[in-house]
């Protein structure tokens, strides 16, 4: 059996499998992008698929300190309709 990776997400702090989280990329162009296949090129950091660890990143500045850029409203709007479509 092979062994899942492992990511922290960036709201509550809990290592899950990689698979499990919405995985946020910014790539060599400094775009911000919702990365649904895991494997787009660049920086990449993790979010459970729950509001709540959203409302966290996006109050505590999070996702700006881990990607070093400013991320704009639409960005967080972006993940939040991620988020909805998995939760349904």
């Amino acid at each position: 059996m092979k062994n899942q990776p492992q990511r922290t997400c960036m709201g509550c702090n809990e290592k899950k499998d990689k698979k499990e989280l919405i995985r946020i990329v910014k790539n060599k162009e400094n775009e911000i992008l919702v990365d649904k296949t895991g494997k787009q090129e660049g920086r990449g950091a993790y979010i459970c698929d729950s509001i709540e660890c959203l409302e966290k990143v996006i109050k505590t500045k999070r996702l700006e300190k881990v990607l070093k850029t400013q991320i704009s409203q639409k960005i967080y709007e972006s993940i939040r309709g991620v988020i909805l479509d998995k939760s349904e």
